[in-house]
């Protein structure tokens, strides 16, 4: 396992994201995607649909990711990087990684067709969810990844369904690892990613990470990793992983199996205005949404 103050070397020296990209000031997208080039050794293609990473990235002497990227339609992607890596196995290149790199509005929704038929055909590529839990590059829109009492320009008074799980269906579904990761927790999701792409390759892999949006969410630029932090604390997003079915908690989340053990889910909503004068039987229906993540967690763990 990696630890801070060599993931911090690593990633000084490969430069994977330039400073002074378009990024809104907090973005958590930044880190997340610098973590994940590092430990990839930035020996990566990475296939974005539509999503905020589209504008980050920027265009010409404004282009600040030391990666090649292709952007395609929202619905698109995963085919895409499955044409990609292909090509590069039949060129003799079977070291370069092949990332999907795609928002939640992209995977959860319009891409979910073409996600679910790569991971059927088990194709040799890293899917990477980066959820930011609404539209946000178009104005903080529902997707089925908001969560519940959560306000949107299109849920005013706060989302009144559960979210949508894209982690729980690829485990579902078969595929041979998927994690989930939070940017408050950094050697965490560089391990997960080098055990993807070293211990799967050949194989179809799924990452979800947690990553905050500071205009999307209302919260002030730095309390960023503040309610990353607390997103893990409370129990709202359990770090594991799953292997061919099989679940274990990440070391961050194993306490939390104890529900007297987190911190109250009031503590993470105070951050965000997205919860703000939301009906409290919206938010109390949002706690049992927690009780529900983690019932699933534990039906798919080895040992409780």
């Amino acid at each position: 396992m990696v630890k801070t103050k060599e993931l911090i070397q690593i990633e000084l020296a490969s430069n994977s994201i330039e400073k002074g990209n378009l990024a809104c000031p907090g973005c958590s997208l930044n880190a997340n995607f610098k973590h994940t080039l590092s430990a990839l050794k930035g020996d990566a293609i990475v296939v974005v649909p539509a999503c905020c990473t589209s504008v980050i990235q920027g265009a010409g002497e404004g282009y600040g990711m030391q990666v090649p990227i292709f952007n395609t339609a929202f619905a698109a992607a995963p085919a895409v990087a499955s044409g990609i890596k292909r090509k590069l196995i039949r060129d003799g290149n079977d070291h370069t990684q092949v990332i999907v790199w795609a928002g939640d509005g992209g995977t959860s929704d319009i891409g979910l067709a073409a996600l679910s038929g790569a991971a059927e055909r088990d194709e040799d590529i890293i899917y990477i969810m980066y959820n930011n839990e609404a539209y946000q590059n178009t104005g903080a829109q529902k997707s089925g990844s908001t969560p519940r009492a959560s306000k949107t320009t299109t849920t005013a008074t706060g989302k009144t369904n559960r979210s949508k799980s894209v982690a729980q269906m690829m485990v579902a579904q078969g595929v041979s690892y998927v994690a989930t990761a939070n940017v408050a927790h950094p050697t965490d999701l560089y391990d997960k990613v080098v055990r993807a792409a070293t211990e799967f390759k050949g194989t179809f892999r799924y990452l979800e990470y947690y990553s905050p949006c500071p205009p999307g969410w209302d919260i002030e630029t730095k309390d960023t990793i503040t309610v990353a932090r607390l997103a893990n604390d409370t129990g709202y997003w359990p770090l594991w992983e799953a292997v061919d079915g099989v679940l274990q908690l990440s070391r961050p989340s194993k306490r939390f199996l104890d529900p007297a053990k987190r911190k109250p889910f009031a503590e993470y909503m105070k951050y965000q205005g997205r919860y703000k004068n939301v009906d409290p039987e919206l938010v109390e229906e949002a706690v049992a949404d927690i009780n529900y993540k983690w019932s699933w967690v534990k039906r798919f763990m080895t040992e409780l």
